[in-house]
């Protein structure tokens, strides 16, 4: 199909345009002008959400779930024209583009299968016991119930995955809460097909119309409204850390605070113990380079340090990394401004007399090439600004002592999503001694894989001890996400009739 984005906001069911514009800046292809968020849009969409929040929350799973069914079905009858408006914005290529759509699509199939059965409600029910002395006990009934009406913020590097009718969106409606979206500026058009697939669904299931807005651009002041307006009762977001604690901060200083369910980055450390350094150290160290530069690095889970044993393992683990990269050619990176970000950390190591120069390459305008420095373990535990996250294909070996000074190394990593440890069976004590410090530091540990590639199932944590996350006891990626935007209720001597249809039985 063909498509033009119309460049306006969708706000309950009606396409909004706005005064002030302003025009993507796509890796390739034509630009587009798309009207600019404000503070007054913001309000009317939270008080559509707000309005909305009793109809769509007494909708029964299985019209949830045929929503969120839907959606999914929406956006893939619109495939051709997303991959096409979302290869030119981000410069992704097309293969990544449909991967990415098929992820989106799943876990909203997913999500809706979980509902249906209820698995996110966490029902119990304690029965009366009229007779006990010396007081009869009620009975008692709980579930989980939806919050209220939820802020969402579109991801930069995964502008379908996790932005407007991503993860969290998708989340938050299997839970029974409208969303607001605050679309990303670096992929507006895919942000507005994708709207406009979702506002399908809402007319195909009659949902109510304030279900789902999405607001384009804006400045600081527009973020700034969503987070604070009365309405809105969580917030999604996957960004920088920096954004991300200034938007975390607003939602505690609120008069009624509220969580902020922010993914803010990590180095993910990967481990690698001696026996499996010996047994593989050239097929480890192209395995690394092919993870770190995925994507041309633009993955929260980017494995960006690999901590070994000093010595000739070492060496050729080394050397296999380098010539991997060697091989990596310039990739697009999704925005002007994360391609200048790169430069800026690749500089940062390069004037560092804490690292000394593996590959060294000169990246220019929106292109990235693959960078990798070393540094020994001491070196690294003194200069904390070694750990900081560059988003980009940048990577760091660190070269230790022994065992011990591994271990002393990885107590020192602030939060990540991830934690890896490449092992063989000799390696086994060594393994049990680092997991329960690995355990605490990360959501996620692997052993012998890539962190690279977040499953969307039952069983993932997407998430971590801050800063990765802001909170440890969350994910943003498979089921157990849907538990952010409920709480749970009990009701205590509750005839029948007046129960939630899902506590009757």
């Amino acid at each position: 199909m063909t498509w033009e984005p119309s460049g306006k906001h969708l706000i309950a069911g009606e396409w909004v345009a706005a005064e002030a514009t302003f025009r993507s800046e796509p890796a390739h292809g034509p630009a587009h002008a798309f009207s600019v968020g404000t503070v007054e849009l913001v309000d009317r969409a939270c008080r559509a959400a707000e309005a909305a929040f009793d109809a769509y929350s007494a909708k029964s799973r299985e019209e949830r779930a045929a929503f969120l069914d839907a959606i999914a079905e929406e956006i893939e009858a619109r495939a051709a024209a997303i991959t096409l408006i979302g290869t030119q914005e981000t410069g992704l290529p097309e293969g990544r583009l449909n991967g990415e759509r098929g992820r989106t699509t799943g876990q909203l199939k997913l999500f809706a299968e979980h509902i249906r059965k209820g698995a996110h409600l966490d029902l119990r029910v304690d029965a009366a016991q009229p007779e006990r002395q010396p007081a009869p006990r009620p009975e008692i009934r709980l579930a989980q119930r939806p919050i209220g009406p939820v802020a969402v913020f579109g991801a930069s590097n995964f502008p379908l995955a996790f932005s407007t009718a991503g993860g969290d969106t998708a989340a938050a409606l299997a839970a029974g809460c409208p969303v607001v979206v605050k679309g990303h500026s670096a992929h507006p058009g895919t942000g507005e097909i994708v709207a406009q697939a979702v506002a399908a669904a809402v007319a195909r299931t009659g949902m109510p119309a304030g279900v789902f807005s999405l607001i384009q651009g804006g400045r600081r002041d527009v973020g700034t409204a969503l987070v604070t307006h009365p309405a809105i009762k969580a917030v999604g977001f996957t960004g920088s850390l920096a954004g991300g604690r200034a938007l975390f901060d607003l939602c505690a200083q609120r008069p009624e605070p509220i969580p902020f369910f922010g993914e803010l980055g990590s180095v993910n450390p990967m481990f690698l113990l001696p026996q499996a350094m010996a047994a593989r150290a050239e097929q480890l160290g192209s395995g690394w380079a092919a993870s770190l530069t995925m994507g041309a690095g633009q993955f929260c889970t980017n494995p960006g340090v690999a901590i070994v044993i000093d010595g000739a393992d070492a060496d050729r683990f080394r050397g296999a990394a380098k010539a991997a990269l060697q091989e990596v050619g310039a990739q697009t990176m999704l925005t002007d401004g994360i391609a200048s970000a790169y430069r800026d950390g690749v500089e940062r190591f390069k004037v560092s007399n804490a690292v000394a120069p593996v590959l060294s390459n000169d990246s220019a305008g929106r292109s990235a090439l693959p960078n990798l420095f070393e540094t020994t373990g001491a070196a690294w535990l003194a200069d904390h600004s070694l750990g900081e996250e560059v988003f980009g294909p940048l990577g760091l070996i660190v070269r230790v002592g022994s065992a011990a000074e591994m271990k002393e190394l990885a107590a020192a990593f602030h939060g990540q999503l991830t934690a890896t440890i490449h092992m063989d069976d000799g390696d086994l004590q060594a393994a049990q001694a680092l997991l329960p410090v690995l355990e605490r530091k990360a959501g996620r540990v692997l052993v012998n894989g890539y962190p690279t590639g977040v499953e969307v199932v039952d069983s993932m944590v997407h998430g971590g001890p801050y800063p990765a996350s802001t909170n440890f006891g969350a994910t943003s990626v498979g089921t157990l996400s849907i538990r952010r935007f409920l709480r749970p209720v009990a009701y205590q001597n509750f005839p029948a009739a007046l129960l939630p249809q899902d506590l009757r039985n």
